[in-house]
């Protein structure tokens, strides 16, 4: 299949055209994910070792996985007959076998490793002049996990204590850094900031240019990204626009959430819980929520109690609110399926009670990550309008208000209300949803 050349793509070659002789030492380029960066990055590599087979390189990328796979790929290449005949002195060492490591007759070295991974004994370049490798940064930090402060710093730590330490010649050898932009301090925001005292030489490809333009029309049209924009603006500030927004108390929005007088015709309903581990005062509230999937593909909230309640009283108000509910018109609302409560705490205490004594079909779910990473992984869908709240009831404004204070440091009261809310929008609308707009414009 031929390849489909957009302008950004001249951009990203001239720069590292421009380190190739000698005239850019640290260079960061900014792209959206998916718009040819890795391929090129591959290519530009497989051209250095073309004109100087005694280079040396190292490839990084946020998994070891992808690393490996582009250093095997750009071997591929260099095998590859037509490289081969264009460039004759590049001939791979018999036991270059391996798919992370692999060197040529005259020297060269191309090492691929994840962030923070171990580089002991490989270096990037020559002390010599001229062309003679780089370390190469594609994509250091994975995008679901750019929220955890840790991760983001360790990426940052890993490449100022281990990964600079590598260059053979430390003023020559360069650094290209091609990544998209996820958070405002991930390896790129803390960089250009000044992070490691060098300048570098920004390339920023925007997805929607500043004339109202597409970048690459052939991938996305502005129509396509502005239905991307409205599906999630923060995710598509910084990974399409290279302006990473800023998380505040705004993650969440009240607007967002359209409201409804009368339910519409549900698919299936399931009720949601998650339980506080303690009682305290300034203890979290146990809540359950009854929520229904509508045959418009939204998820509507129908009702929900919260309390402080200790294990008898819990369990009570758990059987009370399925029996509620499980009266309910299944015509309108339909089947009510199951009971899904965090497995955890006194959480699993009441898993383990109502399974044994109660018939309700109790579900444990697993929470493997982090709730700011959960609230995030939801709030495209809130945002473009796919979650519905009861207009009347007397505990949307409490819920509304919990959501708008919702902070990235914990430093709000409660949010109790977000985690059964973030496992619903999650079961029916993000879970199978074949017609979702970020999914289908993003592949």
């Amino acid at each position: 299949m031929p390849w489909v050349l957009g302008d950004h793509h001249k951009v990203i070659t001239d720069a590292l055209e421009q380190v190739y002789l000698g005239k850019i030492k640290r260079l960061i380029i900014n792209v959206p994910p998916r718009y040819s960066k890795t391929q090129i990055v591959k290519y530009f590599a497989a051209f250095g070792l073309g004109h100087f087979p005694d280079s040396e390189f190292i490839y990084t990328s946020y998994s070891g996985a992808l690393a490996t796979n582009a250093t095997w790929d750009i071997r591929e290449v260099v095998c590859h007959e037509e490289f081969r005949a264009m460039f004759p002195r590049v001939e791979l060492r018999g036991d270059s076998s391996a798919k992370h490591e692999w060197r040529t007759t005259l020297g060269g070295v191309m090492y691929g490793v994840g962030s923070g991974g171990t580089i002991t004994g490989y270096g990037a370049g020559k002390h010599r002049p001229g062309f003679a490798g780089a370390i190469i940064i594609d994509d250091p930090l994975k995008p679901d996990e750019a929220t955890s402060d840790v991760i983001r710093q360790g990426v940052t730590d890993w490449f100022q204590n281990t990964l600079e330490s590598r260059k053979n010649d430390p003023k020559n050898t360069p650094i290209i850094v091609i990544m998209q932009r996820l958070h405002e301090q991930d390896l790129s925001g803390w960089l250009l900031a000044g992070g490691n005292g060098e300048e570098w030489t920004h390339v920023c490809l925007p997805a929607l240019r500043e004339d109202g333009t597409a970048l690459w029309p052939e991938k996305h049209s502005v129509e396509q990204l502005e239905q991307m924009k409205a599906a999630n603006s923060y995710v598509f500030s910084g990974q399409y626009q290279q302006r990473p927004s800023p998380l505040g108390g705004g993650i969440l929005r009240g607007a967002w959430f359209n409201r409804y007088r009368q339910a519409p015709q549900m698919r299936y309903r399931k009720i949601f819980a998650d339980t506080a581990q303690k009682t305290g005062e300034a203890n979290d509230y146990s809540v359950f929520q009854c929520w229904g999937a509508g045959v418009d593909n939204n998820a509507y909230l129908i009702d929900q109690i919260r309390g402080k309640w200790e294990a008898p009283e819990l369990k009570r108000r758990a059987v009370d609110f399925w029996a509620k509910h499980l009266q309910y018109d299944h015509h309108v609302y339909g089947q009510l399926r199951a009971m899904g409560v965090e497995d955890k705490s006194s959480g699993t205490g009441l898993i383990q009670d109502l399974s044994r004594t109660s018939g309700i079909p109790v579900i444990g779910i697993e929470r493997v990550k982090d709730k700011l990473t959960r609230v995030m992984d939801i709030a495209g869908y809130v945002e473009s309008g796919r979650v519905y709240l009861p207009e009347d009831a007397p505990f949307t404004s409490d819920f509304i208000a919990e959501c708008e204070s919702f902070t990235p440091n914990d430093t709000h009261a409660h949010d109790d209300q977000i985690d059964p809310m973030c496992d619903a929008i999650n079961d029916m609308v993000a879970s199978g949803n074949m017609m979702n707009v970020w999914a289908k414009l993003a592949e």
